[in-house]
């Protein structure tokens, strides 16, 4: 993304922030001003011209990184870019302190119509997949295609292991976790939250592990960091009693764009049993299941979840079977 493209809108970070972000090879960050919100893009170009634009948005407690894995496995059909919702990873929270799934939903639209970047090719895990639901719901004209990976969607019946997540929601409940862990060291943050998103968490390397922690080090500086995941929860757990045309399952039945969806067979967040409710739900979807993966499949097995990507390309005409691009590719239909 170069400053032509978003003429005015790019901006230095608006305030002082404890540590420094990881930036891998070949990524770059940029911060963009909205009018009352401040986004932090973090962008891998594509390795040819004229690709079509992607998107991608990160889950509750997650970062534009969680896509860092994927990014370049699919730099050479797509060009690559992952937001920081308002709150998480480097972006500041909204003035307006909206955290709910619509609120993250707008700040999304915002930033495609501000960066003329859409249709995009929209990727969600968790938080994200009820986001971008909502986004191809209700702007049809930004989604070329959707691809959800564990989408936090409504359930009747709430894994017992989900349900310290959505305690964050209750009021009162961030405060008093903040003052039963204030000893736990970032190390410990850590781990428990690989054995809560990841079905094997021996699949992290060292270096991923030492980059987690370093991660979780600066956020804990934030002083917004626990006021954000509080409010974004409260958010979730609204958006899920929501019915009639606002509620997520029925957003869900009318996306138009073709959809892949991607389940986890160890999920210890989003039940896998969902997964042939959504594929019913999705007029245009296609389901990939991963029986080993967990609440994170494009960070355990981003090749298997590129191939899915692929071949979704070749399902609407946008590379052919053997992996060329399409007459479609950037075409902007």
């Amino acid at each position: 993304m170069s400053s032509t493209e978003l003429p005015g809108l790019l901006a230095s970070t608006v305030a002082p922030k404890p540590g420094v972000v990881a930036v891998a090879d070949g990524e770059r960050l940029d911060s963009v001003a909205l009018p009352g919100l401040s986004l932090t893009v973090r962008s891998r170009p594509s390795t040819g011209p004229g690709l079509p634009p992607a998107l991608f948005v990160h889950g509750l407690g997650g970062s534009s990184q969680n896509w860092s894995a994927l990014m370049p496995r699919l730099e050479d059909v797509v060009d690559c870019e992952a937001m920081d919702l308002p709150g998480f990873g480097d972006s500041p929270p909204p003035d307006d302190g909206d955290y709910s799934v619509t609120g993250h939903a707008r700040a999304v639209i915002r930033y495609l119509d501000a960066s003329d970047r859409g249709p995009v090719h929209l990727f969600g895990n968790s938080l994200g997949g009820a986001i971008t639901t909502r986004v191809a719901a209700v702007r049809p004209d930004l989604v070329r295609t959707l691809t959800l990976v564990s989408p936090a969607l409504p359930e009747l019946r709430v894994q017992r292991t989900a349900v310290p997540t959505g305690l964050l929601a209750v009021p009162g409940v961030a405060a008093l976790f903040t003052r039963l862990t204030r000893e736990w060291t970032a190390e410990q943050r850590v781990r428990g939250v690989m054995g809560l998103c990841y079905g094997d968490p021996g699949r992290v390397t060292p270096e991923g592990f030492t980059a987690a922690v370093h991660e979780m080090e600066r956020r804990l500086q934030l002083p917004y960091f626990w006021d954000a995941m509080a409010r974004t929860a409260r958010g979730i757990v609204n958006a899920y009693t929501l019915g009639g045309q606002h509620g997520l399952w029925r957003q869900a039945e009318r996306v138009l764009a073709p959809t892949l969806l991607v389940y986890g067979g160890r999920d210890l967040l989003v039940s896998f049993r969902m997964a042939r409710r959504a594929a019913a739900a999705f007029r245009d979807s296609r389901l990939l299941t991963l029986p080993d993966a967990g609440h994170v499949a494009m960070m355990e097995y981003p090749e298997t979840v590129a191939t899915g990507f692929r071949e979704l390309l070749v399902d609407v005409g946008e590379l052919d079977a053997a992996g060329r691009r399409g007459a479609r590719v950037g075409s902007g239909s």
